[in-house]
């Protein structure tokens, strides 16, 4: 006989907890009986097609990571929201959503970190607008005077271009340059990683040697008390943030 914690659906149960949401609450967004949840979660029953996509889209995942197709599939991660196999085919509507939905913390992690306001004009606006209204907002740029923006630039084969962007991101930033309250700082690391932190969600690009920023991968996290995905990358910001240098002085050329 199969034992029923081998059947139950921890990736579920995990999302369902990291989301706050009882068995009961999922019931009633999904329009099923709690017992069928139930049944999900403990008995490994899989609903039906639509519901599964109503459940999926409830908890800001695929169905796939609920219910996986092939049934030695590992489930994914509780943490992570979505995998995207390049930035630039993230939804358009994603960056500014999780900005316009952050409230305490907003931190940055790149090198020019331009697509930003070039895509999206009213976030600069909005990031002085929720700086004044308490939130923290942090924005760590690459310096372009250093030798690790240049050889960036070299392995993406743009040459000079890595500096220039950067400068250029510089002059979009400057009415948050201008606000006392929001925390510029130019880092000299290797970039490892793009990070952009929006509360308890979190965007992260793993960059691949060789290739532009946008077309690495993007990967959606959403802070899950009981794992260590997203404080990982929290921490690595903020080692790069204590070994960064305050941006005072001002942009040169």
């Amino acid at each position: 006989m199969p034992n029923p914690t081998e059947r139950a659906n921890h990736h579920l149960v995990s999302l369902l907890t990291a989301r706050r949401l009882s068995p009961a609450d999922l019931a009633q967004r999904v329009d099923v009986d709690p017992k069928t949840v139930d049944r999900w979660l403990h008995q490994g029953r899989k609903p039906h097609p639509g519901t599964a996509t109503r459940v999926a889209e409830t908890l800001g995942v695929t169905v796939d990571a609920l219910w996986p197709r092939d049934s030695d599939a590992t489930p994914v991660h509780s943490e992570i929201v979505a995998l995207y196999p390049h930035r630039a085919t993230s939804p358009p509507d994603l960056w500014l959503r999780l900005l316009k939905g952050a409230a305490s913390e907003i931190a940055l992690l790149g090198h020019a970190i331009l697509f930003i306001p070039e895509q999206n004009p009213s976030s600069v606006d909005i990031m002085r607008r929720k700086a004044q209204d308490g939130a923290r907002v942090r924005i760590l740029l690459g310096d372009p005077d250093s030798p690790e923006a240049a050889l960036r630039g070299k392995e993406e084969g743009v040459d000079s271009a890595v500096p220039e962007r950067i400068r250029a991101a510089l002059a979009y930033y400057q009415p948050l340059r201008e606000e006392p309250t929001v925390e510029f700082r130019l880092h000299r690391t290797t970039l490892y990683n793009s990070i952009f932190v929006y509360d308890d969600d979190m965007l992260v690009t793993p960059h691949v040697f060789g290739a532009a920023g946008y077309l690495a991968p993007l990967l959606h996290l959403r802070h899950d008390p009981e794992r260590d995905m997203f404080e990982m990358y929290r921490d690595s910001f903020e080692r790069v943030w204590a070994l960064a240098e305050p941006l005072t002085i001002p942009l040169k050329g």
